[in-house]
Order: C-alpha cells, then sequence, then structure tokens
C-alpha cells in the first residue's frame, strides 16, 4: 500500500518543486486603455487576464471544497457500501479535475518553451499594435 502512495504521490510532489517561471497573470487595473474616458481594445487584455486569474481561484476553491466533502463523506460512511461509493466518487471526480487542471497549465507551459522559447508570453494576454 506505501508502495502505490509514493509512486503515485511523489511525481506530484517533485512537480512542487520544479522551478517555474513566474505566470504575469493577476487582476490588474485598467492602466492606459483608457483614452479621454473610452475604454479601447486594449481593455480586453486587462478583461481577459483578469477572467483567467479569477476562475483560476474559483477552481482551486471547488477543487479543495470537493476534497473536504469527499474527506468527509468517507469518514462518516461507517462501513456503509452507498456512502463509500458517493465518498469515492466525490474523490475521484476531485482529482480528475485536479489533473485536468494541472494538465492546461502543463500543455500551456510546453507550448510556451517549444514555440514562443520560454519567455513566458503565452501568459501575457499582449493585443499587438501591427508591423
Amino acid at each position: 500500500m506505501i508502495k502505490r502512495l509514493t509512486s503515485i504521490y511523489f511525481p506530484l510532489l517533485l512537480f512542487l518543486f520544479l522551478p517555474t517561471s513566474v505566470v504575469h497573470a493577476a487582476v490588474s487595473e485598467w492602466g492606459d486603455c483608457v483614452v479621454d474616458g473610452v475604454p479601447t481594445l486594449k481593455c480586453l487584455e486587462v478583461v481577459f487576464g483578469n477572467i483567467v486569474f479569477m476562475s483560476t481561484g474559483f477552481i482551486i476553491l471547488a477543487l479543495f471544497i470537493m476534497l473536504i466533502i469527499g474527506a468527509f463523506y468517507f469518514l462518516t460512511a461507517a462501513g456503509n457500501p452507498e456512502r463509500l461509493k458517493k465518498a469515492t466518487g466525490t474523490l475521484k471526480f476531485a482529482v480528475a479535475g485536479f489533473i485536468l487542471f494541472m494538465s492546461a497549465f502543463l500543455i500551456l507551459k510546453v507550448i510556451d518553451v517549444l514555440f514562443l522559447g520560454g519567455a513566458g508570453k503565452i501568459f501575457k494576454f499582449e493585443i499587438g499594435t501591427g508591423p
């Protein structure tokens, strides 16, 4: 049992300690996208970046709550097979959501490194000014 748990959790723990670059998505102010009180297309960068940042926090919070609820169901099942099935289902969906969330981040990171030179440009939402 211990060998199985370490084979599952060791790669996850190893991933946490890998060096990563700074993600530039954060809730930001409007800045210079408003000209004479009128928003321009440059404001879409700020809106999209804020949506991504807030949705990331919401996903992490939802996964944490699912893990807490699944653990609570598991602890209070008292050997009832129906409640154990409900608890394991909740925990499986929480772990699957976490894996999906991390996979999306890793895919974007790989695309950034392979095609954009690893400068973190994929996490910066910028509308180009043209040629």
